[in-house]
């Protein structure tokens, strides 16, 4: 029966209200009996305690809940109306309800601060997406004008397509990222795609096809299917039957057709005027002309609804393929890359014989894989693995670039100011990290880079001032003049000072207990920006001092003067594998916020 308490005390508040003519905000009463159920974990609302109240509000509502300023009073007189169903259905005693709704009104400030505070917040974070919107469709944020008429233009659009340019937004600046490689020169990009199989293929076609009658469908006719694929040599003991067969020469023609080395109109062939580039000498017009046919190859978009084969299905997939061998590091067993695919088949199309299919797909895919290699697009490597090739890789990320994913290449931030290569380096691995920062420091002057890299730490977050921090850790003593100058503003004085210790200079000093905790604050702040929780904290205490030691500075934290300390505790309380040192975390993140709340209220 206890999993349906709230049901029971929803039905018996509705009973109440309407005996003492009360008003009451069902749809409100239902969120707070759930929260006490399934954040608090009580097994009934007779079990809420004056402290389960300042954690009801001060806590779990303003983590669990998305509310406005202008909710405040509806929630806290809602609360009021939990209490007085207590009291008056004798569920608690008389004075025990005194204490709950006592304790509602102690806490109903600082549960206004709290989620004024989150609504700030909420606030900032929807003006940055507006903004990015904004200029993601070329909207200059200065031109008041142009700001005007595009939000006039966004505010009358229906809301769901609101919410899904918004979602969209999201999803590209979040996830369409892939990390930095190395393109080889054009030239040899260029004599790659001269060699690829599929240009000498697709080149093949065009030559043996010239300008001969097409179907009305603007295909050749079966006579001419068959001899051009003898012509192409795909009547081959690899291909496994005439379907295969088929496929290959209709998967050329198209791929032709579509990046227009062939035209195909009014039923008749004729030579496109891609066919140029796809023969010239000049390096820049082949890539150019060779990137379309690698497109359409590659994305071939079969229908699902027209039924799809073994072949077909997994050409529909081959992208992701692609993608997957872009972002490895090291080559990658065909096995594995197959049993990502089978799992997405699985999920993503209903078969009736999953067995049967399973087996077409196998073979499929390796065929596929087979045909990559023959393109140069891929190649093995490692032990039994494969990688894509650098005519794959330089590709795979054109192809990238035209979805809108961010696709940064190692060694372009040499010339950047240092604000972009500080953001730059969030993308980066630990190795072309450490390339990037030294070809950066190579076109700076040691000076200049120091100065500006300060300026990042004095304007930026957490994450930015921990990177600023590691690429002026790179710079010698020859900047010692400029970060002494910097040792009186307060979120970079520890950080210079660590700098000047480090390069032994007169005037460093050993870090004050403050300084060090909140270094100490910053540092796991810069990290849960670009990380999981459970990641950053399992970060953060590879460098922290161990057992009895971390909980007394656990305890310290809380008074620490970051903006960012309540999260950082909060999240040591949420993933610390010891449950002492959890306890510690979270006692002293809810000390911080308390404290916050009490220094802004003038406390």
């Amino acid at each position: 029966m206890a999993d349906n308490w709230v049901e029971t005390t929803a039905g018996e508040l509705r009973l109440w209200a309407d005996e003492h003519g009360e008003a009451l905000d069902e749809q409100g009463a239902r969120l707070l009996l759930d929260l006490v159920r399934e954040e608090m974990g009580l097994t009934g609302l007779g079990e809420l305690t004056p402290e389960g109240v300042r954690e009801l509000l001060l806590e779990v509502f303003p983590e669990s809940v998305v509310a406005g300023t202008d909710e405040v009073p509806a929630v806290l007189d809602t609360l009021r109306g939990l209490v007085a169903f207590l009291r008056d259905t004798g569920a608690v005693p008389a004075a025990a309800a005194a204490e709950l709704a006592a304790e509602v009104e102690r806490a109903g400030p600082e549960f206004a601060a709290v989620v004024a505070e989150a609504d700030t917040a909420e606030r900032q974070v929807a003006a940055e997406v507006i903004a990015g919107l904004m200029r993601a469709d070329g909207v200059a944020l200065d031109d008041q004008d142009a700001v005007e008429a595009w939000v006039r233009e966004f505010e009358a659009l229906p809301e769901d397509e609101r919410y899904a340019r918004t979602d969209e937004y999201l999803r590209q600046t979040e996830e369409l990222v892939v990390p930095p490689v190395r393109l080889a020169p054009e030239a040899e990009l260029a004599a790659a795609a001269r060699a690829s199989a599929l240009t000498g293929q697709v080149l093949a076609l065009a030559e043996w096809t010239g300008e001969r009658p097409l179907t009305e469908h603007d295909q050749l006719t079966e006579a001419d299917a068959r001899e051009a694929r003898r012509a192409l040599g795909l009547e081959t003991p690899r291909a496994s039957g005439q379907v295969e067969d088929e496929a290959a020469l209709e998967r050329l023609w198209w791929a032709a057709v579509e990046a227009e080395v062939i035209t195909a109109e009014g039923g008749a062939a004729a030579p496109g005027p891609a066919l140029a580039g796809l023969r010239s000498a000049d390096d820049a017009a082949l890539l150019a002309a060779w990137l379309p046919l690698f497109d359409a190859v590659v994305v071939p978009e079969h229908d699902p609804e027209d039924g799809l084969d073994a072949i077909e299905l997994v050409q529909n997939e081959l992208t992701g393929v692609l993608i997957h061998l872009y972002e490895q590091e090291e080559p990658t067993p065909p096995g594995e890359l197959l049993e990502a695919l089978r799992d997405h088949v699985a999920e993503s199309y209903d078969f009736s014989d999953q067995d049967a299919m399973s087996a077409l797909v196998n073979d499929a895919f390796s065929l596929e894989l087979a045909t990559l290699e023959e393109w140069g697009v891929l190649t093995p490597a490692g032990d039994g693995g494969c990688a894509l090739t650098p005519l794959g890789v330089w590709g795979v990320r054109e192809l990238l670039l035209a979805d809108g994913f961010t696709a940064p290449l190692v060694g372009e931030l040499a010339g950047a100011p240092a604000a972009a290569l500080v953001e730059g380096l969030t993308w980066h691995r630990p190795d072309t990290a450490d390339e990037e920062i030294t070809g950066w420091l190579a076109t700076h002057d040691a000076k200049d880079a120091a100065a500006d890299l300060l300026d990042v730490m004095r304007t930026g977050g957490p994450g930015a001032r921990n990177l600023a921090a590691a690429v002026l850790h790179r710079i010698g003593p020859e900047a010692a003049l400029v970060v002494r100058a910097a040792r009186e503003h307060p979120l970079v004085s520890p950080y210079a000072v660590l700098w000047l210790n480090a390069v032994d200079d007169p005037s460093g000093r050993e870090l004050a207990r403050e300084e060090y905790l909140w270094v100490f604050v910053d540092t796991v702040a810069g990290m849960l920006e670009t990380a999981e929780p459970a990641e950053a904290v399992e970060a953060a205490l590879a460098d922290a001092p161990p057992g009895a030691e971390l909980v007394a500075m656990i305890d310290e934290l809380w008074r620490t003067q970051h903006t960012d300390v309540a999260d950082v505790l909060e999240a040591l309380g949420d993933h610390h594998p010891d449950k002492a040192t959890a306890k510690a975390a979270r006692t002293a993140a809810y000390k911080a916020r308390s404290a916050r709340r009490g220094a802004r209220g003038g406390v």
